[in-house]
């Protein structure tokens, strides 16, 4: 199993606490987070601090904005939805002054964190983080609202749901902290999904680069562009419980709380695969007998990253006459209706016969920085695959990652055979 060196039992003296959503659910809730705030600066912490909007508030606003209806309107939609980290901002800060802890709320645009101006989706281009260190130096912790930015056209923009993840990540590495806490729901992260696999152990150690996989197959611990940012700048980030005992440092080795995602370096591995992920909100896309001549899948693809519809799994089949092809693709089911809308607007400049969708699919991957050294964990993976009789639709694999698309009611049988294969259910 993944082993802690001793590297990892250094005591963090700069840290950025991040608190999602379920952790800032009710008032009963921010005392929780209250107290984890003032344990850390009890211990001598400098400690700045990322909220999420109240569990349910994101979609509640989104809901609202979605009832005038008007999508051309992307920077005032984002004004709404970014509301529900302002609040949360506040009550915190409200609690920690109410217990005689100076803290002061500030908004994405006060900070400044610059963003490009993708309403919905921004990207951080820059933060002036000179502000938060001054408080920080004069003892008052900074409780900033998350998920949100502002554009050089000086308007609101968010980042994407989970997006309070990357804006901690972001703000770590931008006051050069010495660690970023993502407090959750969950105490660390699983070698599986333990509500699907009861005997799924959690990892002391993973690596970027396995959490980067875990996180772009399906798991939600932690948003993907934060685990991306994590690893370009060398930040370790640790995933841990909120509501969990152990996590308010009530064992001698504190080195046990959470999972820490750092560098492949700082891992011992004896496992081929270290965990297995899942999708359910997979949406599958047929062109069926498309004309098979050059430019044509350039043409397709490029029109639908133009319209910020990312693409995972691709597969293309040759007809007998050489002369058309079936190109099957798959999307979030979030951008489905988008990505159909993408491809019968070029039915002028493309020509096919039919355009089919599904959503009765589903993805499952396994992943592990051990794959790099090992030959026939495919092969393994599709063998028992099909001793449990589940088809395989379409396949995709990095470095580190096997990714299948199988049908959704078989996903839960593949997670448990594939997870007792590879012997993760095993300390």
């Amino acid at each position: 199993m993944i082993e802690l060196k001793s590297t990892m039992d250094q005591k963090y003296k700069k840290i950025v606490m991040k608190f999602g959503g379920t952790s800032m659910a009710d008032i009963d809730c921010v005392y929780k987070v209250a107290d984890h705030i003032e344990r850390e600066l009890s211990n001598g912490k400098l400690v700045a601090v990322v909220v999420s909007a109240m569990a349910g508030e994101t979609d509640r606003l989104i809901g609202l904005a979605d009832q005038v209806g008007n999508i051309e309107l992307q920077s005032e939609r984002d004004v709404i939805i970014s509301s529900g980290e302002q609040v949360s901002s506040a009550i915190l800060s409200m609690t920690l002054n109410k217990r005689n802890i100076p803290a002061r709320s500030i908004q994405g645009w006060q900070i400044p964190l610059i963003t490009n101006s993708m309403h919905g989706s921004a990207r951080i281009s820059d933060i002036k983080s000179s502000h938060l260190e001054k408080l920080m130096e004069k003892g008052i912790v900074p409780i900033i609202a998350g998920f949100q930015g502002i554009s050089e056209e000086n308007r609101v923009t968010t980042l994407g749901r989970g997006g309070s993840d990357t804006t901690a990540v972001a703000i770590a590495c931008s006051i050069d902290a010495d660690l970023c806490d993502i407090y959750t729901d969950v105490d660390g992260v699983y070698t599986s999904d333990p509500r699907i696999i009861p005997d799924a152990q959690k990892l002391k150690l993973v690596s970027f680069e396995e959490m980067l996989e875990m996180a772009s197959q399906g798991a939600k611990v932690l948003q993907t562009r934060s685990v991306e940012l994590a690893m370009s700048y060398n930040m370790p980030v640790r995933v841990r419980s909120t509501f969990s005992e152990n996590d308010f440092e009530n064992v001698k080795n504190g080195t046990n709380i959470g999972t820490i995602v750092t560098n492949e370096e700082k891992i011992l591995e004896d496992k081929v695969v270290s965990g297995i992920a899942y999708s359910k909100s997979e949406a599958k896309v047929t062109i069926q007998k498309l004309e098979d001549k050059p430019g044509i899948a350039a043409e397709i693809f490029g029109s639908l990253a133009n319209d910020g519809i990312n693409v995972d799994m691709i597969v293309q089949n040759i007809s007998a006459d050489g002369k058309h092809t079936d190109l099957t693709f798959t999307v979030q089911e979030t951008d489905l209706r988008a990505a159909k809308l993408v491809i019968e607007g070029l039915s002028d400049s493309i020509k096919y016969a039919k355009l089919e969708d599904s959503k009765d699919i589903a993805k499952v991957s396994i992943i592990g920085v051990g794959m790099r050294s090992h030959a026939g964990v495919a092969a393994q993976m599709f063998s028992i695959l099909a001793e449990k009789g589940i088809n395989i639709q379409a396949i995709t694999t990095s470095e580190i990652k096997v990714s299948v698309l199988i049908e959704l009611d078989h996903i839960e049988k593949a997670m448990r055979a594939l997870h007792s294969a590879y012997e993760l259910d095993q300390n």
